[in-house]
């Protein structure tokens, strides 16, 4: 029978949520707190040319992405142009670059020149990459997770001892690699999971495979694209969005969630799904309905907030590349400073992402758009000094890279982006940008739950839940959450909003 759902929040897995409950016959009405879709993939433009993508920046997984698409019929090509990244990125060191092929069989070779013997390792490691990323996205995403009973089957009994769930994934790389810049290469995508690859499953090599194999691409006109692309098909299957429109209160009664309070009315709804963050959204309910408590969040181990700045130059940029990964300094000490001291890093590694190199669109007419990125600790005091303390550090790296001693003089247009910035915009617990750690313990049923156990028609949708942060898990997680609606029992349609 036909329901009536909200939606809170209009990012990826609100959106992916909104798109799938729509499908299904429901009457959906999607309310954001900020003025346009995204989330955290939100993009913003400037009088001088130029378009920022706000947050995610890898379009890594483009099958996941493609069987959104598919499920309505479409394709990403009907939304817009994506193309192949080649060389896929750099990884800057202190004594050299890595320049990372597209071609398989070049990145085999390219392995083999730094160690003997690597070309065949690569190999065997991205096979059984292969076969985690393929039973992973298909017998394991895709559950929400409410008890470990439901990996309880012959085929997932059969795929746990290949999978390494309880390897680390350090320890795991180095069955195969000995080369400091192989090894970073191999680890560096789990730094998007929000931990060390000592404390990470070595399941997640699944990642390699997804971003070296399946390769690095790129939406012309950036990754907001997706964004519009998502939002339009939501909008085909009949779902409503309602922009600057954040959610005062969740009213329930009798164990069912009644009513949202939005610009202060009351509006009935038979189910809802939050995409927005989790611990705000259990803020906005009693205390007695909540999942969890103030101690169980500051119990969490999550993944990094992050330190951005978008820039625009006057002139165009030698030696970048579309990704460039600096990892000058070592990678633990980075992720010491995040996880185990809390505090801003000593030796920080970073990230710039150059979009102009492959999408004139981006910026004025020989310009560059550029988006520095650097990993750390949430919570911490980010005030104007600190952030400009760091962003010296990057761009006197910068220079080193592009051979421009005088690129302070070339920024004509700049924006600093940092925790409290994720607090205002997202409510993000302590200002956190993805979402909680995939450690072992935070794993699958280990995240937070995707039912309220107080309230039977309240679901949960996003990075903080199931499956986990990023793109792809997202969208995932926003299709599960429809399902879960879906097996709601017939109610009583109380009619249009």
């Amino acid at each position: 029978m036909k329901k009536k759902i909200a939606i809170i929040g209009a990012g990826v897995s609100g959106l992916s949520a909104a798109a799938y409950a729509a499908k299904a016959g429901h009457e959906v009405h999607v309310f954001e707190k900020n003025s346009q879709p995204g989330g955290r993939a939100r993009q913003f433009t400037t009088a001088g040319g130029y378009a920022f993508d706000m947050g995610p920046s890898w379009y890594w997984m483009p099958d996941v992405i493609e069987r959104f698409f598919r499920d309505f019929g479409q394709s990403a090509a009907d939304f817009y142009d994506l193309v192949p990244l080649d060389p896929q990125f750099d990884l800057i060191f202190s004594d050299g670059c890595l320049s990372v092929p597209r071609d398989y069989y070049q990145l085999r070779d390219l392995c083999e020149s730094l160690e003997a013997g690597a070309g065949r390792k690569f190999e065997a490691f991205m096979l059984s990459a292969r076969y985690k990323y393929e039973a992973g996205m298909q017998d394991f995403v895709h559950k929400p997770c409410h008890s470990w009973w439901e990996f309880l089957s012959p085929k997932i009994a059969a795929s746990a001892i290949k999978l390494d769930l309880l390897t680390g994934f350090r320890k795991y790389v180095k069955k195969y690699f000995r080369h400091p810049w192989l090894t970073a290469l191999m680890e560096f995508p789990v730094i998007f999971l929000g931990a060390s690859p000592k404390d990470i499953p070595a399941m997640y090599s699944l990642m390699n495979y997804g971003g070296l194999v399946l390769g690095t691409w790129y939406p012309m006109g950036g990754f907001y694209q997706l964004i519009l692309a998502m939002k339009s098909i939501a909008e085909s299957q009949g779902a409503r969005f309602y922009f600057d429109s954040p959610v005062e209160r969740i009213v329930s009664q009798d164990g069912r969630v009644e009513s949202l309070v939005v610009q202060g009315e009351a509006i009935h709804f038979d189910a809802v799904i939050a995409a927005s963050d989790y611990h705000h959204t259990e803020s906005l309910l009693d205390e007695t309905q909540r999942n969890y408590d103030h101690v169980y969040w500051q119990s969490r181990t999550f993944a990094p907030s992050c330190l951005i700045y978008y820039l625009g130059f006057r002139e165009s940029l030698p030696n970048l590349k579309h990704h460039n990964l600096f990892f000058e300094h070592e990678l633990d000490a980075h992720i010491d400073d995040i996880y185990k001291e809390k505090q801003w890093p000593r030796q920080p590694l970073f990230y710039a992402c150059c979009p102009s190199k492959t999408d004139a669109g981006v910026a004025p007419p020989g310009h560059e758009n550029v988006f520095l990125l650097m990993p750390l600790a949430p919570g911490l005091d980010d005030g104007e000094e600190v952030r400009e303390l760091y962003f010296n550090n990057m761009i006197t790296r910068l220079e080193k890279q592009t051979g421009l001693t005088h690129l302070r003089s070339l920024i004509d247009f700049s924006k600093s982006y940092c925790v409290r910035d994720f607090v205002q915009d997202y409510n993000a617990f302590q200002g956190n940008a993805y979402g909680l750690a995939n450690t072992l313990s935070q794993t699958a049923v280990g995240k937070p739950a995707m039912r309220n156990r107080k309230l039977s028609n309240l679901f949960y949708a996003g990075q903080l839940t199931v499956p986990g942060p990023g793109v792809p898990p997202s969208i995932i997680s926003g299709k599960i959450a429809a399902n879960e609606v879906n097996k709601l029992k017939q109610i009583q349609y109380e009619g249009a909003i």
